[in-house]
């Protein structure tokens, strides 16, 4: 069986910066795997590269065994991935921009699903509603449903509740959790940590382009976790979070 997704030496320049020096990465089907750092990390580069979107200077990446240059038609297929940006077209109703999002698939009779989604995100009050009328929040929700709505065994989410209310957050995560139990590999990045330690099983700590820490969000717990003495209610994995990209952990 193939890895959901599999990274061989990435490395990615901008002029002077070296936004990822030789990183590599294997995620099994069905995990839910957090991917996590400071800003400027690489995060988005590495998902920008997986996506397609931005080609390495060196290394390999598949998503489901398809190389996402030579093979790049099934390998976005595979792939559902939701950005930071609020990306929309604002001359289509919800409904409309997701039926539009199956189309660039070819997917047809794709209406049961869709109304699936706009049911669990939500936005069933809004689904006839014009995108630019939506707040920010319910654009974020559409971002997701657009990610979703060709069924990619493989999702992204790139800071998915940036933003958002706490009824929002509570429902996506119930929804992409029963995805998750349904088979789909989640990868998630987040700068709210407590949603990384209740959902993620692995998680890959990146800094300054290189991967610092790499293993189970158990494992990562005990080794790397300090006993809270401030009394600022710390999380856990804030605590190993901190300690790592300080150089405690290398």
């Amino acid at each position: 069986m193939h890895a959901a997704i599999s990274v061989k030496n990435i490395s990615k320049c901008y002029g002077a910066l070296q936004a990822l020096d030789n990183v590599s990465l294997t995620i099994g089907p069905g995990e839910f795997f957090g991917l996590l750092g400071p800003n400027g990390a690489g995060k988005t580069t590495l998902i920008s590269i997986l996506a397609g979107l931005v080609s390495a200077d060196s290394g390999s990446a598949a998503i489901m065994g398809a190389n996402v240059q030579a093979d790049f038609r099934q390998a976005r297929r595979m792939l559902g991935v939701v950005p930071q940006e609020l990306v929309f077209d604002p001359f289509f109703t919800v409904r409309e921009t997701l039926q539009f999002q199956s189309g660039y698939f070819g997917i047809k009779n794709n209406e049961a699903w869709i109304d699936e989604i706009i049911a669990n995100l939500g936005l069933t009050n809004k689904a006839d509603s014009n995108m630019r009328s939506l707040s920010g929040g319910m654009k974020r929700r559409v971002l997701v449903a657009q990610a979703l709505v060709h069924r990619p065994p493989v999702i992204i989410l790139d800071e998915p509740t940036a933003g958002v209310d706490v009824e929002l957050r509570q429902s996506l995560w119930q929804f992409i959790s029963r995805l998750n139990q349904d088979g789909h590999t989640i990868v998630l990045t987040t700068h709210y940590l407590e949603e990384a330690e209740a959902l993620c099983q692995r998680i890959a700590m990146l800094k300054q382009g290189k991967i610092v820490a790499l293993d189970t969000t158990a494992n990562l717990l005990s080794r790397y976790g300090s006993v809270k003495k401030d009394g600022e209610g710390k999380t856990d994995l804030e605590d190993v979070f901190l300690n790592i990209m300080a150089g405690n952990a290398l």
